[in-house]
């Protein structure tokens, strides 16, 4: 199979939204009235972001959705995207399920592939996605106000943890990471949020190398500080096990693996600083919290104000009795 068969068999779709797609050297792009585009990109690579033999449906919705995520932290609504892929062959079994993966997120959002690259080597993939927003309401990292509550979507710290069992460093029972590895495998993308908060959120983020990494980029091009209610942070009962140490309330929880211990430890640096959520962090004014909270509901998607921001530099992060909790990190840094 040639590599033009392979594009035009596996990535090869309408794009009635484009004024030309996939088939010449550039795609046509015209943005509505009113719009701006937003632009994202976005690569994983074998090794590095995946496991060499990651279910390739999984991988084909998490590649598109790590870039959804980026439109939804600008409250952007995505329109179209391109794939650039290095392969080390032609597996077309393995083609089949990436792609069926990659188009069933990308119709659920009304995303059309228009053009990328195909060429032989390790397994890379990256997305350039391409959103449109009215211009004075894309959500930015700049506009955090002092006296603003801080929010987060979703839960946190789950990804992160399915990872810790895969690398060995902590024991989950299967029924635990079963209830984690859909945040692994699978992120939601929270587009439907992004737009919701426009004119509402005074800046926002998505938290893909850690919520005090992310929260951080929010700070230093807001000139603001931060204070966190560690035990406001929302998460899972998986994760709420790993944290307290009390893993046997989990009520999906039984058997010898439920009685090993936690990893206090561990669970907090998964929450604070693991990553892979591709959650929404974003801060607004705090008369706006009813109005968040319905956003919430009419969502269905918890959203939580975790902390406010402070005069200063930098994040503090409160237990329940008032101590610091530092993590052994920040987030996640390819060149640390």
């Amino acid at each position: 199979m040639s590599e033009f068969d392979l594009i035009r068999r596996y990535f090869t779709r309408a794009t009635p939204g484009a004024l030309l797609g996939v088939g010449d050297d550039a795609a046509l792009l015209q943005a509505s009235d009113g719009n701006v585009l937003a632009v994202s990109c976005d690569m994983l690579v074998s090794g590095t972001h995946f496991f060499a033999d990651a279910d390739p449906y999984l991988l084909g919705h998490k590649t598109l959705a790590v870039n959804l995520s980026d439109m939804a932290a600008m409250g952007a609504a995505p329109r179209w995207a391109t794939l650039a892929i290095a392969l080390p062959g032609a597996d077309e079994a393995w083609l089949e399920k990436f792609s069926a993966g990659f188009f069933a997120l990308a119709q659920q959002h009304g995303v059309e592939l228009i053009g990328g690259d195909t060429t032989r080597g390790p397994l890379n993939l990256c997305v350039t996605i391409i959103g449109e927003v009215p211009a004075a309401q894309a959500l930015r990292r700049s506009g955090a106000q002092i006296g603003d509550e801080i929010w987060v979507s979703g839960s946190l710290g789950d990804a992160a943890l399915a990872l810790a069992h895969l690398h060995g460093l902590t024991v989950l029972s299967v029924a635990e990471f079963d209830a984690c590895a859909a945040a692994l495998h699978q992120p939601q993308p929270r587009v439907a949020l992004g737009k919701a908060l426009r004119g509402i959120a005074s800046s926002a983020i998505d938290i893909s190398d850690g919520l005090l990494a992310d929260l951080g980029h929010i700070l230093d091009a807001s000139q603001a500080g931060a204070r966190l209610d560690f035990a406001a942070l929302p998460v899972s009962p998986v994760m709420r096990g790993q944290v307290t140490g009390a893993r046997a309330s989990c009520p999906q929880i039984s058997g010898q693996d439920a009685r090993a211990p936690a990893n206090n430890l561990l669970g907090k640096q998964c929450v604070l600083s693991g990553g892979d959520d591709y959650e929404l962090c974003f801060t607004a004014p705090a008369m706006r919290h009813a109005e968040i909270l319905k956003i919430g509901a009419g969502l269905e998607l918890p959203l939580t104000p975790i902390g406010e921001i402070v005069a200063g530099r930098g994040c503090i992060v409160h237990d329940a009795s008032g101590n610091p909790v530092k993590p052994e990190s920040s987030g996640y840094d390819h060149f640390p």
